[in-house]
This record gives structure tokens, sequence and C-alpha cells, in this order.
């Protein structure tokens, strides 16, 4: 798909390169939001639109939509569901998977439609407000402007901040408000631990750059904005946070490895990964202090099964290895060690926007082509889950 996807922009001329014209795609598609392009503005109005498409077909994730409309049958529907809904735990919200997709791209429409129809209102064209809307819910971070959304009003930003943090939650909670069971759906511990540390880290950030802004009301909106667009790894800015302090900045690059909920349409490693594995590290000291007790891990009132408490550590030992390799292949360019970390890390987590380092021009234009192919492959990688690449890439796999 994302070699087809990258035909517009290289027919047309706007992307001269193909190797280029598949890097904005697959970032599109992997909702990324990472672009080789320098001026954003210079594009065509078909191209703009087909570009941020690119992250609304990915957000809710191709292979959910392929369920959703081709008539599918057979065990491995569960398998492609679970390849892109990304999350330690994956299930189904009705029992026919394809009614599943089905309901998850129904509340997707539904937020987006929404999206638009405020964006709308609060005084954008319906073709600004169609392809804004497309990149917030995807999550993904591509922009009709240069200067992404800084000159928006701020009654535009705070939509759009809503968005990308509604499709930062698992749509499975949006699921169970619509059958009139909220009880449940507030009873995620993923959920709230959401709120807490994107409010926690928008407060932070708020009295860290004080000085930065003309008001306490100002800074706390372009904070939370640039708080919520980085843990949903959507990439989106509204002001130049590389010129904040090293402690905002610390906090923006911690929040973009972690990610949001699993189940939304970010990336990232994920809250419900994180909290699993910090109860298995209480657990394992607990466990040292007191040898002939028996602890175990709970999420959501539920006891989280022996193995998924193991995929999510050998998710994060993949994770790792692949992190670093990449890095170390990136290395063989001649920019900087950060450059090199930032970009890494912004592909990977599909986070897209990293910090002044990435790049000399602030994108990835001037990667080489090598280097383009290994960050294409992060962003596959981040945006897919780990383990269905690598089986994809098995020989074992292959054999009859």
């Amino acid at each position: 798909m994302s070699l087809v996807g990258a035909l517009p922009f290289y027919l047309s001329g706007e992307i001269p390169s193909y190797t280029d014209a598949i890097f904005e795609t697959v970032s599109g598609f992997t909702t990324t939001g990472a672009t080789i392009l320098t001026d954003v503005e210079a594009l065509s109005r078909s191209t703009q639109l087909w570009r941020c498409f690119t992250h609304w077909i990915g957000g809710m994730g191709v292979l959910v939509l392929i369920l959703a409309v081709l008539p599918l049958s057979g065990s491995y529907n569960m398998h492609l569901l679970r390849a892109e809904s990304p999350g330690p735990r994956v299930g189904k919200l009705v029992p026919r998977v394809k009614n599943t997709a089905m309901i998850l791209y129904g509340i997707y429409i539904g937020i987006t439609f929404a999206g638009t129809v405020f964006l709308f209102i609060a005084g954008l064209s319906v073709y600004d407000a169609v392809t804004l809307t497309f990149s917030a819910v995807g999550t993904g971070g591509f922009g009709l402007l240069n200067s992404s959304l800084g000159s928006y009003s701020i009654a535009i930003q705070t939509i759009l901040t809503v968005l990308m943090f509604i499709c930062g939650i698992n749509f499975q909670i949006f699921y169970l408000i619509l059958i009139k069971k909220p009880k449940e759906a507030f009873a995620s511990e993923e959920l709230r631990y959401y709120f807490v540390i994107v409010l926690l880290a928008a407060i932070l950030i708020t009295l860290n750059t004080r000085s930065y802004f003309d008001s306490i009301f100002l800074g706390f909106h372009h904070a939370l904005l640039q708080v919520v667009s980085i843990i949903t790894t959507t990439g989106f800015s509204s002001t130049d946070y590389n010129t904040w302090p090293e402690f905002s900045k610390a906090i923006l690059l911690i929040l973009s490895l972690l990610g949001a909920c699993a189940g939304g349409t970010s990336g990232g490693f994920k809250i419900s990964r994180f909290i699993i594995t910090l109860r298995s590290i209480k657990n394992e000291i607990s466990y040292v202090i007191h040898p002939r007790g028996f602890k175990k891990i709970h999420l959501d009132g539920h006891v989280v099964e022996s193995s998924v408490t193991k995929s999510v550590q050998v998710y994060a030992m993949i994770y790792i290895f692949i992190f670093f390799g990449s890095f170390l292949l990136l290395s063989l360019n001649e920019f900087d060690f950060t450059t090199n970390l930032s970009a890494v890390a912004a592909t990977f987590n599909n986070v897209g926007a990293g910090f002044s380092m990435v790049g000399p021009s602030g994108n990835y234009s001037a990667f080489s082509a090598f280097s383009k192919l290994v960050l294409m492959f992060d962003m596959l990688v981040g945006r897919l889950e780990l383990l269905p690449i690598l089986i994809l890439l098995s020989p074992g796999t292959w054999k009859k």
C-alpha cells in the first residue's frame, strides 16, 4: 500500500524522488508524521488532502479496514486485528471479528465527523477542517502550514487538542459508553493513568516555562497541547518547544517513548505495558524478599495472565534491540549522536516530530537513502507492533 500510495506524490512531481515519496507515504500510513518536505505550503491542495488522508487510513489501521470491508473468514482474522491494534491485550467487542472492526470504524468516523464540524464552526474552511481532522484523529501530525498549528486561533488549537486526546484513548471505552456501561468504561486503570500523566506533565511544563508566555493560561494551553500531541505521538506543535528549558524537553521525550493507551490510534510503548512492567518489577522485588510468597499481577481488577506478562517483557527486550540496532545503522551518517538518537526515537515511536536535532533543516530530507530505509522500517515496526513484523521476516513462517 505504501508503494502504491507514494505514486500521487511521485507522478505529480511534487516529490521527485520515489524513495522520498515512499518515506512520506509510510510516514502517513503509520501515522508517524515524519516528513522530507521543507515547504509543505508549496504542495497542491489535492496532494495535501491525500497526504493527510493517509493518516486517517492508518489511524484505525489498514488491516482493521480490511476486516470491516472484505468478507474474510477463518481464525486468522483475530491475528490481523491484533497485528494493528497496539497493546498487550486485544479482544473482540462482539463475537464476530468483522463486526468488531465495523464498530471500531463507526466510532472512528463519528469522531472524525464531529471534529470536522467543530473546526468548521471555529472558523476553518471545509477543506482545512477535513484535512486537519484527518491528521488529528489519526494522531499523525501532517499539517497544511509550515508553522504546524502555530498560526491558528486558540479555539482551533483547543479543538485539535481534544481530538488528539480522545483518539489516544482505547476505543473499547467508547464502545462501553455507547452500550451504557460507563462504570466499566471508567474503571480502566490505563485511562486514569493517562489522565494523570497528561495533567501532571502539562502542569510541570507550565511552571517550568512560565517566563516564556504572557499569562499562566496561555502557558498551560500550549503546554497541554504539546503534551497531548507528544504522548499521542501526533507531532503537532503550536509553539517552538525546542527553545523550552531542558527539563520540559526531557518530559516530552519521555512521553514520546511512553505513548498513550492501548487500542487507540497512537504509537509508543503504551501505558498499559508500562503499568504491567512496573508491577512485574514490584512482584519480583517482593519475591526476593519473601521467596515463598506468591502474588499475581492485576489490571482493571482482573488477573493478568502469565502469557501477557511474558509478552510484555519480550516486547520490551525486542524494543530495546531494534531501537539501538537502528541507532547503530544511522550512525553511519555524518550526523551527531543526538541527531541520530532523536531520529530513531521519533520514527520508532511514530511521533515524527522531534527536537531541532532531527536533521539540519528540522526534517528528514538530509538523511541518506539507506538511513531513510532504516527509518521506514522503524515506522512500520512501531505501528504494526513488533512481533507481527518479526514473524513476517522469519524464514519458518514461509515453510509449508
